[in-house]
């Protein structure tokens, strides 16, 4: 068993570099780029946003921000790297993880970017964030559990956007997704964003391992 894990460990260490140098990085800085400049608008133009006008930016920061985690799991050399010993979902796991303090920092700087006068309680802004980015790559690694697309970024991004203008017209009211920071339904609300979050974080776990039958057809 520590041999195993041992062995595991040196594949994880020997994978990193390479996982790095294929990331999705002009996506995921256009999108960074982008989400930082929506952001940063009132501070550009010097204007003075109200309460909902501040937390609408940063919504849209946070689905501009997931977009690019729509990506993250491309990998042109998908056919190529599938026989190796290392489990798909490790390779998966590593490329969040390998992202996820740049996305950390990102995130802070669309925070403070914002007015203090009108922004919104960070902790339920950023739960929403988290929720939506962990749909972008959940819904990645359903694309490349039920297809053999080397790059379903932009049919996952498609996705995600069509999902962005439907949720806020189809969601029953009482769910209080989408409610302004002085609605008395905003701790409710965040509640149900938590659900939410774990349930597609689950979600996209559990599309990482590659189906037996696949494994064995290669």
């Amino acid at each position: 068993m520590r041999g195993l894990t041992a062995v595991r460990g040196t594949l994880t260490m020997d994978l990193t570099v390479p996982l790095w140098r294929t990331l999705p990085w002009r996506a995921l800085a256009a999108a960074g780029a982008l989400g930082l400049l929506i952001a940063g608008f009132p501070l550009v133009t010097g204007a003075d946003p109200a309460p909902w006008q501040t937390l609408m930016l940063l919504r849209g920061a946070a689905l501009v921000g997931a977009l690019g985690l729509a990506f993250l799991l491309d990998d042109p050399a998908r056919h190529l790297t599938a026989p190796v010993p290392t489990p798909r979902l490790l390779r998966q796991a590593l490329r969040v993880a390998l992202v996820a303090p740049l996305a950390a920092l990102w995130w802070t700087a669309v925070l403070l970017l914002t007015p203090v006068a009108s922004r919104p309680p960070a902790g339920g802004v950023t739960l929403e964030a988290l929720a939506v980015g962990a749909l972008a790559l959940a819904a990645a690694a359903l694309a490349v559990r039920l297809t053999d697309e080397a790059r379903p970024g932009p049919f996952v991004a498609a996705f995600l956007l069509f999902t962005a203008v439907l949720t806020p017209l189809l969601a029953p009211e009482d769910w209080a997704l989408f409610v302004q920071a002085d609605d008395p339904r905003w701790s409710v609300g965040h509640d149900r964003w938590a659900v939410l979050a774990a349930a597609v974080a689950v979600l996209g776990a559990g599309c990482g391992p590659e189906p037996s039958g696949r494994r064995r057809g290669r």
